[in-house]
């Protein structure tokens, strides 16, 4: 298992450096000078060649490249062209307000989104199965921006039961926190919920006829032994991978949700990044929502282990 997790982490390099390449080259394509936001309108072409100067975006795109790198290499992350702080400050300061959205929207996903598909698999063809498959058809066509306004609206406007926007951090402020962070969470977690309950219903359909399946209930066990000791664990296994991708999307795709509720995140951080050209905040953060990302697939492929004995990998 520790040569296969190797392994897999030695192949991640190619795809962080090709994925560096393509957002140092990528940022560069937009239109626009940061320079030339940053002097203003009114700045003669001396002031903007000097701070093109200043920023090193007057020398060529492969030498800027290398440059990049070669401070990453030794942990700088470079220095914001409209703030003039380190990247790398600036980063940490959202990376806890990110997390806490991301595992609040995965815990809506898995709180409502397991026991539904694991309902609807084993009552397929009940009412209450066929009124879940109904909301989950809702909710996989409700645009996110949506039902983030449609919550507030209703529970913040009207009912005055939640904050409509604002974060504080649950383990500073736990009962604060977790109100602020209600909203956001269902908000962002809504999709993913129903592509949960979906895939869960699925995958227990499809091996509900398999031999160990019929061997268990055979001998006599009851049908939440069978279920819970035999088929869900088996079931599982793509459900993994699902939630792996999820929450790197909820790491990174939540720029609609930070924005609906004031939330100071890495998405929000990004926008305005990009609004301002600020080059280096882009792509730092990119880069570590890439490595997050490859981690967390990572440490997925060990969990298919350990739910499943017959998994060998090759060393």
């Amino acid at each position: 298992m520790l040569a296969y997790v190797i392994g897999r982490l030695a192949q991640a390099i190619p795809v962080v450096i090709l994925t560096s390449i393509f957002v140092f080259v990528f940022i560069r394509l937009v239109p626009g000078d940061p320079a030339v936001t940053l002097a203003g309108q009114r700045a003669t072409p001396e002031q903007v060649a000097t701070l093109r100067h200043n920023f090193g975006l007057d020398e060529p795109i492969p030498a800027q490249y290398v440059t990049w790198v070669s401070k990453i290499a030794s942990g700088d992350f470079g220095t914001s062209y409209v703030t003039n702080r380190p990247v790398s400050q600036l980063v940490l300061q959202r990376v806890p307000a990110t997390v806490q959205l991301a595992v609040g929207a995965l815990l809506v996903m898995l709180i409502i989104g397991v026991p539904l598909g694991i309902y609807c698999a084993v009552r397929p063809a009940s009412a209450v199965s066929r009124v879940i498959e109904l909301l989950n058809s809702i909710a996989l066509a409700t645009p996110t921006f949506w039902l983030g306004i449609l919550l507030v609206l209703v529970f913040a406007v009207n009912l005055h039961w939640l904050p409509a926007s604002g974060f504080a951090s649950v383990t500073s402020d736990p009962v604060g926190g977790l109100r602020l962070l209600i909203l956001p969470s269902i908000t962002l977690g809504a999709y993913g919920t129903a592509v949960l309950v979906r895939f869960l219903r699925s995958s227990i359909l499809d091996i509900a006829q398999a031999d160990f399946v019929r061997t268990a209930s055979a001998k006599g066990l009851t049908e939440r032994l069978v279920v819970g000791r035999h088929m869900l664990r088996i079931a599982l296994l793509p459900v993994i991978t699902m939630m792996a991708i999820q929450f790197g999307y909820l790491l990174g795709g939540a720029v609609i949700t930070e924005a609906i509720f004031g939330w100071p995140g890495l998405g929000s951080l990004i926008l305005d990044a990009i609004n301002n050209q600020d080059y280096q905040i882009v792509q730092a953060t990119m880069l570590l929502l890439v490595q997050t990302f490859i981690i967390i697939n990572v440490l997925a492929d060990v969990c298919y282990a350990l739910l499943d004995p017959r998994i060998r990998y090759a060393r």
